[in-house]
């Protein structure tokens, strides 16, 4: 952007463990003004940037903003945004957009209804491994692709109440799965378990498939001392391992070179191949999914997890809790995302 650009007025909804990120990144954005951040419980924190903190939408809106970023307790996603939709403000909403499916599609129908743009903070889209594997897809460096498998886990987050492991983390997996490789979920099977005492489950493994026939695979908890943000991506060519903790992406190819050695042959399975290790830069995820949103406001982008691709990613949380709770395998429309 330019100075001569003019500056854009934004908002935050939401001063906790999300929502102290989004400000200093807010308040740090070229072309951005951070005008004012909501938080019934004040700032005693010292999160706010400076911002003059308020206790309403209301109040938010009343001093004009063009846009809100919504980082207030998931339960809470449908009615602020509705607020602000009406309103003619445009949001982005921090992930899951909403905590149920219809409060979801209703989020979808207020902001399209009014043409404004609206986003979904699926974070991982801006991971740099993520985005380095998605233009490597797309590009058919691995051709066919056959398996997708995700691993997200860790200790017990206890800024966490209001929905279970689910909503909160497998949700990620959900969305950074179809993001990319382009596809839609069309049925899924899971098992979940709640060991924390929580009303919520805290573990849950799940599989299922996508449009194109590949197969999916995750397995979601914070039960574990091990913190671990694994996606492997497996096709004809090789293997794609994205660690998206550390940012880092790995190939290994399936090579057409024979091992000779008998005793290694047993075990190593299909032929040996390279492993490369890329060098990705490797910016803040958080500072780069408000530059595409703030570019996308103004008109210079479309790079975006969208309102009704975040709705999906709820149907299929929910779909994953609907087979956990009947052992059915459900299905799915398979509906493009758009």
């Amino acid at each position: 952007m330019t100075a001569s650009t003019a500056t854009l007025r934004a908002g935050l909804v939401g001063l906790g463990s999300m929502g102290r990120h989004h400000a200093r990144v807010l308040a740090g954005l070229d072309g951005v003004q951070l005008v004012g951040v909501v938080d019934p419980m004040g700032d005693k924190n010292g999160w706010a940037q400076g911002a003059p903190v308020l206790s309403t939408v209301e109040e938010l809106l009343a001093l004009g903003v063009d846009y809100a970023v919504v980082a207030c307790p998931t339960a809470l996603h449908e009615e602020v945004g509705l607020k602000l939709a009406e309103a003619g403000v445009c949001a982005l909403v921090e992930k899951p957009v909403a905590d149920t499916v219809d409060g979801a599609r209703r989020l979808v129908e207020a902001f399209e209804s009014r043409g404004l743009v609206a986003g979904v903070g699926h974070i991982e889209r801006c991971n740099p491994a993520l985005r380095s594997l998605r233009t490597r897809l797309e590009a058919g460096e691995l051709g066919d692709v056959y398996q997708v498998v995700t691993r997200r886990q860790g200790p017990f987050p206890h800024r966490i109440a209001d929905v279970g492991v689910v909503k909160d983390l497998a949700t990620h997996d959900i969305d950074l799965t179809g993001w990319v490789t382009g596809q839609t979920y069309t049925s899924i099977a899971a098992h979940t378990v709640s060991k924390s005492g929580r009303p919520h489950e805290d573990m849950v493994s799940a599989v299922g498939q996508l449009s194109d026939g590949t197969m999916v695979s995750h397995l979601v908890n914070w039960l574990s001392p091990l913190k671990e943000r694994f996606t492997s991506v497996t096709g004809e060519r090789g293997c794609f391992i994205a660690d998206t903790l550390t940012a880092d992406l790995t190939f290994h190819s399936n090579a057409a070179v024979a091992t000779e050695w008998e005793a290694l042959r047993a075990f190593r399975g299909v032929a040996e191949g390279d492993m490369i290790r890329y060098a990705i830069p490797k910016r803040e995820p958080l500072l780069v999914e408000h530059e595409l949103f703030r570019d996308a406001v103004l008109g210079k982008s479309d790079d975006i997890c969208t309102l009704r691709q975040g709705l999906r990613t709820v149907e299929v949380a929910a779909a994953v809790l609907e087979s956990a709770a009947t052992g059915d395998t459900v299905r799915l429309d398979g509906a493009a995302k758009g």
